[in-house]
């Protein structure tokens, strides 16, 4: 005759086989995710998540990578790996010792989405957290809403129980901050063209220098996943445009702009000039792409030159009549085929990879090439 178990029994048992070895390896009480046919697990980012490393020396793909595999949730993994770059001080493009304003303000902005979920959050102009990416995750799990902004994003992630620090500049973002207003010379008013054409000439004139890395003035961490059970997740990070305007908010939080997820059919996420990415809600357009079956690549080209025929202002145009500006988008479908596109070609350009064979930089296929005068 079957013996009857009562309810504790029944959970004390379920949680002794969730903790069983898969094969001869435990792994965190966690069985790895199950593959689904057809499906490759992998992680894609921006260049600098291959950079980044933590104090076991791994980076941001890496740690996802294998979190994901390990069977812990795709986006808590995509998370994890952009933290490392969100806390280290040597990049100055994201998170603590990110690019200030024009005022010498850190503001972050940041957004995720979890495509099993069918959910998200975002902030934006966050200032006083290291790590905006883990508020972004706390909107979307503990609100109705998919973004909170400025004072209301830092009172957010304060009731929620993140420290709030007085300031978020490093010695080197400082230092650079103000070589940028010794150039600019903010204490005298100019007309508003003036000012827009003087700030970002000093910058990029830094940029030509070495001073700053040209992917550090745009910079950006964009993380995209999907595990072996076909599960699609992506988040992006970052401080913004170097020295904008105080609380100027770029494609970063903004959902279809510097990210997208659709459960069923893919990712994308951005890099670069985010008004020229939110002005066409790029990755967005990307993510349909592959819904109407265009490959990744193909699907991110599609994208770019989408940017390029909206892109019509005199003063964003090179002498070719091109855009004179860079922006990436990092692409993944739902068999875990990846790309990296750029609007221009360049033997400099990579993105991240971590697939079940490791980590390495992949280069980005450029739609344009620059000219070489």
């Amino acid at each position: 005759m079957r013996k009857e178990i009562n309810r504790r029994e029944f959970v004390l048992a379920g949680a002794a086989t969730a903790g069983l070895a898969v094969g001869s390896r435990k792994v965190f009480g966690r069985a790895p995710a199950m593959q689904v046919a057809g499906v490759k697990p992998v992680v894609v980012a921006s260049g600098n998540g291959h950079r980044s490393r933590n104090s076991d020396g791994e980076t941001c793909v890496e740690v996802a990578f294998r979190k994901m595999t390990a069977g812990d949730d795709v986006l808590d993994s995509l998370i994890a790996g952009v933290n490392i770059v969100e806390l280290d001080p040597n990049d100055a493009s994201v998170g603590y010792g990110g690019r200030p304003n024009a005022d010498g303000v850190v503001q972050l902005d940041s957004c995720c989405m979890h495509g099993p979920k069918r959910q998200a959050g975002g902030v934006g102009a966050l200032e006083g957290v290291r790590a905006p990416s883990l508020v972004a995750k706390a909107v979307m799990d503990h609100t109705d809403h998919h973004l909170l902004v400025g004072d209301g994003a830092q009172q957010f992630a304060r009731n929620m129980g993140f420290e709030i620090e007085a300031d978020l500049n490093t010695d080197n973002s400082r230092r650079q901050y103000l070589e940028w207003k010794r150039r600019t010379d903010p204490g005298h008013y100019l007309n508003p063209e003036e000012r827009l054409e003087a700030g970002i000439q000093a910058g990029l004139d830094m940029v030509a220098e070495g001073i700053i890395p040209e992917e550090e003035y745009w910079g950006t961490i964009n993380c995209d996943g999907i595990n072996g059970r076909g599960e699609i997740c992506g988040v992006t990070t970052t401080s913004g445009l170097s020295w904008k305007i105080p609380g100027r908010v770029g494609d970063s939080p903004i959902l279809g702009a510097g990210l997208y997820v659709d459960g069923t059919y893919g990712a994308a996420g951005s890099t670069g000039r985010g008004e020229a990415n939110l002005y066409n809600l790029t990755s967005y357009l990307i993510v349909e792409n592959l819904r109407n079956g265009m490959s990744a690549k193909d699907a991110g080209m599609a994208g770019l030159k989408r940017v390029q025929e909206n892109t019509v202002e005199s003063r964003l145009l090179n002498d070719e009549g091109n855009p004179s500006f860079g922006i990436n988008f990092y692409i993944i479908d739902a068999k875990g085929e990846h790309a990296g596109v750029s609007l221009y070609e360049s033997e400099r350009s990579r993105y991240a990879v971590c697939t079940e064979n490791g980590a390495e930089l992949a280069p980005l296929e450029g739609l344009l090439q620059r000219s070489n005068g």
